[in-house]
């Protein structure tokens, strides 16, 4: 029965050390990699005995491994759907946000049984732990078996130590040496990154809040003057990136709609250019997109975010007040207040429940992007007494989990938005689609389509008085549904054609198809690439 012990022992904790950190690192595979750090946990416990001592290493031991355990999940999950692993200092904020997500997704129920579930869960492995760590520490309380294994601890911690400095290339071990370690110290890998990465990501805000007080735009006039009396609108498609491009899955689909767009609009007297912008991230958290363009600084973390909004950094839209425009955000995805916007430079706000809708909400999503820019009609540009405006919209119906899929209708029929609960009651829950992957695709597929669908009727619809448009992605969808590497999304630029061909000197395509050969421009300089166009007192 000891050994039986032992070896179940033995067991959890050897499965708990390979944990692995990545989607790719999760085969059968895994299972061959020795950890290094057994042989020293073994060694120290059975060294340490049942005593205080071995009390104090046990508590350690439990709680560091529970919580690299945590981490490593953490950055399973960021890799699924960012494309990075997960950051202490930068994305603690993701917690509040994936709830949100699970419970406009599943429903509330299913994602506190969710929450509760994991809860328990990290209960019972540290219950686990801490059974195992006390089969080693109460093994034997002889003299001579703690001391050989106290003599075997040295050299296992050796092993250990050189593998994470060949790893890390801390240093360099002649090769002999370095096939001969056999195996990997790869969760104390794991734990020591983390302590380096708060180092490293506190230096990079420190960088990063020196930079934003240095604006080359600061003392720069006139800004906006080439509009004229015209509005400019700045438009994010929600998971709208190049895959929409390169995946043989939606190349189909997309560039057929756009080419037909193109026509509509050029038929209309509408130019049209296209381009490529570089995003920060992949995957969600579209606000990192949307600051970079506003505030021409790289947001790549939600640490650098707030390092943003707590500086002095003047915004696209700060400027556009100087000029003496009126600047608007059209959010329908707050349902929440939004008290950051406060920096952003906007004299109005319209979060979800500003823009009076009264239909059912298509899960996550709180409304159509139809009735989304159907709502910027209604509540700003209708107006005939108004002043300029400068407005910024970020449209929904193209985030996960793509579920239900609504049709354009007349938009004269709009009205409240209940015409639109035909599509938002239709079909399987995301529970049921996202169960097999190919459907998520396709459903991404037909959203996308959707809201480009969406854009190009509101575009068509005010061909008569038409604002300048600048039309783009905010980042890629996970991986898994993109199907493609890389970080850039499409940039359309729609208007008369004056306008448009401010934008020439980019060489980005005439149409609404970019060139897949045209170099992307990072977010971080589409803020200046703007106003050095619309202004003539910026060069570009």
């Amino acid at each position: 029965m000891n050994y039986l012990r032992t070896a179940l022992a033995l067991g959890l904790l050897y499965l708990v050390l390979i944990q692995p950190n990545h989607p790719a690192a999760m085969t059968w595979g895994a299972l061959g990699l020795f950890p290094l750090e057994l042989p020293v946990i073994v060694a120290a416990l059975v060294a340490m005995g049942a005593g205080r001592g071995g009390l104090v290493l046990r508590v350690v031991l439990v709680v560091a491994m529970v919580v690299i355990a945590l981490l490593k999940l953490a950055d399973f999950g960021t890799f699924i759907a960012f494309n990075r692993g997960f950051n202490l200092v930068a994305d603690y904020n993701l917690l509040p946000a994936a709830w949100d997500l699970a419970r406009g997704s599943i429903g509330l129920a299913m994602a506190a049984l969710a929450l509760g579930g994991a809860v328990v869960l990290v209960a019972l492995l540290a219950l686990a732990l801490w059974w195992a760590t006390g089969v080693f520490s109460s093994l034997t309380s002889a003299a001579r078996p703690r001391a050989i294994a106290a003599l075997l601890l040295v050299p296992a911690t050796a092993i250990a130590v050189a593998e994470i400095g060949q790893a890390r290339r801390a240093w360099f071990l002649p090769p002999a040496v370095s096939n001969a370690i056999p195996g990997a110290a790869f969760t104390a890998r794991v734990g020591l990154e983390r302590v380096e990465q708060i180092r490293t990501t506190r230096a990079d805000l420190a960088r990063f809040r020196t930079a934003a007080q240095q604006d080359s735009m600061r003392d720069v006039a006139p800004l906006f003057d080439r509009l004229g009396t015209r509005d400019f609108v700045l438009v994010y498609v929600e998971s709208y990136g190049r895959s929409s491009f390169e995946n043989p899955l939606y190349i189909p689909t997309h560039t057929a709609t756009l080419q037909t767009i193109e026509g509509d609009l050029a038929a209309r007297g509408l130019a049209m250019r296209s381009g490529w912008a570089r995003a920060p991230m992949v995957g969600g958290q579209s606000w990192l997109a949307h600051g970079s363009v506003a505030s021409g600084m790289w947001l790549d973390t939600q640490a650098r975010y707030r390092a943003l909004i707590a500086s002095p950094r003047r915004t696209l839209f700060h400027y556009a007040q100087d000029a003496g425009r009126r600047t608007v955000a059209i959010k329908p995805a707050h349902v929440f207040p939004w008290p950051e916007g406060d920096y952003f430079g906007f004299d109005a706000i319209y979060n979800a429940a500003d823009l009076g809708y009264e239909g059912q909400p298509f899960n996550w999503a709180t409304m159509p992007d139809q009735f989304t820019l159907h709502a910027l009609d209604r509540l700003e540009r209708d107006d005939p007494d108004r002043t300029p405006l400068v407005v910024q919209v970020a449209l929904v119906s193209s985030h996960a989990p793509w579920v239900p899929i609504p049709e354009l209708v007349d938009w004269d029929d709009i009205g409240t938005g209940t015409i639109f609960d035909q599509w938002a009651l239709s079909g399987d829950p995301p529970e049921v689609v996202w169960r097999d992957h190919n459907r998520v695709r396709d459903q991404f597929r037909q959203a996308v389509d959707y809201s480009l669908q969406s854009v190009g009727a509101w575009a068509a619809r005010h061909a008569g008085d038409p604002p300048l448009m600048v039309v783009l992605g905010d980042h890629e969808p996970a991986r898994f549904v993109s199907g493609v590497d890389g970080f850039d999304v499409p940039v359309h630029v729609i208007g008369p054609a004056d306008l448009v061909d401010r934008f020439a000197d980019l060489d980005w395509t005439e149409g609404m198809i970019p060139s897949p050969a045209t170099p992307s421009i990072r977010m971080d300089g589409m803020r200046d690439a703007l106003l050095s166009r619309l202004g003539s007192g910026a060069t570009p």
